[in-house]
C-alpha cells in the first residue's frame, strides 16, 4: 500500500507518515520500483498502535519506547499521564473558577477585567503583604468575590492575613456561608479551626445556623467557640456545652460569662452541679455561679459554702458575700 492510500484510509497526513519515517516510529517495509514507500499490512498495524499512544497523551519518544523497549513499564507511563491529566484539570479547574468570578464581578472594560485579575492572583501571592492589601482592598471600589474570599481565608496560615480576610467577609453578610460551612467538615483541624472562626464574625442568620452544626461536631475545639458565639447570640442550644466546659476547665472563665449573658433557670444550675465529684471541679463551679443570676444560682452557693474542699467553701462564701 502506497504512502497516498494509507494516508487517505488511517486520518494521517502523508507529511506526518513521512516524519514517523525519519524518527522510525512507522518505517515501510519497502518500496516500489519507481522510489515509492509501500507499507505492508503490519506497517499499517503499528501505525494504529502509534496513533491510539499518542491520543493518550504519550510523546512521540514515549510512543517509541512503549512499542520497541521490551524493558518498558506501561503501568509506571500509564500513572505518570494520569497524574499529569489530573494537574492539568486542576490548572484548568482554576482558570475556569477565576473566569466565573471575574464574570460575576460584571467588569464594564478590560481594564476591570485586569484588575480582577490582578486582585485574584494576589490572594494566591507568596507574599503576606500582597494576600493582606488585596482583602483590606476587597471591601471598596475593588470587590473579590466571596467564594474566593472565603477559600483565601480557610487556606491562609498568617493571622493577620486572616484577621483581614474575616474583616472583609463580615461584609459580605451571607454570600461566603458555603463555603465556610463545607470548610467545617474538612480532614484537616486547622481549616475546621479558621471556618468556625470566620463564620463567628459574620452576623448572618446562615451563620447562626453553620454555628448549630459546629457546636455538635466531633472536633470539640469547634463545638466550644461555637457555643460562646451562640450564647453571645442568645441562643440557648448552648448551655450544655458551656456546663461541660465549666466541669472540664476548658476556657470556664468565658463559659461562665456566657451562662450568665443567657440568664439562669434551674434547669441549668442543677446541670452545673451535677459535675464529677472533684473539688477543683466544684471550685469551678462556684466561680461559674457568681456570673449567674438568680435564687437557683444562689441556692447552689449557700450548698457549696458547707463543701468539705475549704478552698470551694470559702469561694461560695465570699461570692454569697458579693451578693448581699
Amino acid at each position: 500500500m502506497l504512502i497516498g492510500e494509507v494516508a487517505r484510509r488511517s486520518g494521517v497526513s502523508a507529511r506526518m507518515l513521512r516524519h514517523y519515517d525519519r524518527l522510525g516510529l512507522v518505517q515501510p517495509t519497502s518500496r516500489s520500483g519507481t522510489g515509492y514507500r509501500e507499507y505492508s499490512p503490519d506497517d499499517v498495524r503499528r501505525l494504529f498502535h502509534v496513533e491510539s499512544l499518542k491520543s493518550l497523551g504519550l510523546s512521540l519518544h514515549d510512543v517509541g519506547r512503549a512499542l520497541d523497549d521490551p524493558s518498558f513499564a506501561a503501568s509506571e507511563l500509564v500513572d505518570e499521564l494520569a497524574a499529569r491529566t489530573e494537574d492539568r484539570i486542576a490548572r484548568d479547574t482554576e482558570l475556569l473558577t477565576r473566569l466565573r468570578r471575574i464574570a460575576g464581578s460584571r467588569p464594564e472594560d478590560w481594564e476591570d477585567v485586569l484588575d480582577a485579575v490582578s486582585m485574584l492572583s494576589d490572594l494566591h501571592s507568596v507574599s503576606a503583604g500582597k494576600r493582606q492589601s488585596a482583602a483590606l482592598a476587597s471591601v471598596g471600589d475593588r470587590p473579590i468575590p466571596a467564594q474566593a474570599l472565603a477559600e483565601a481565608v480557610l487556606r491562609e496560615p498568617a493571622t493577620n492575613v486572616a484577621g483581614a480576610l474575616r474583616w472583609a467577609l463580615a461584609q459580605s453578610g451571607g454570600d461566603a456561608i458555603a463555603p465556610l460551612r463545607q470548610g467545617l467538615h474538612s480532614p484537616d483541624p486547622e481549616v475546621r479551626r479558621r471556618a468556625v472562626d470566620t463564620v463567628v464574625e459574620i452576623a448572618h442568620p446562615d451563620a447562626t445556623d453553620v454555628l448549630r452544626e459546629a457546636l455538635v461536631h466531633d472536633d470539640m475545639q469547634l463545638s466550644r467557640v461555637a457555643a460562646l458565639e451562640l450564647a453571645a447570640r442568645g441562643i440557648a442550644d448552648a448551655i450544655p456545652t458551656l456546663i461541660a466546659m465549666v466541669h472540664e476547665g476548658a476556657n470556664d472563665v468565658d463559659a461562665a460569662d456566657a451562662l450568665g449573658e443567657l440568664g439562669s433557670d434551674a434547669a441549668t444550675v442543677a446541670a452545673l452541679m451535677d459535675g464529677p465529684d472533684d473539688s477543683a471541679v466544684r471550685l469551678r463551679v462556684a466561680q461559674a455561679l457568681a456570673s449567674i443570676p438568680g435564687s437557683a444560682a444562689v441556692q447552689a452557693l449557700q450548698e457549696l459554702s458547707k463543701d468539705s474542699d475549704r478552698s470551694v467553701a470559702l469561694t461560695a462564701q465570699y461570692i454569697l458575700g458579693r451578693r448581699q
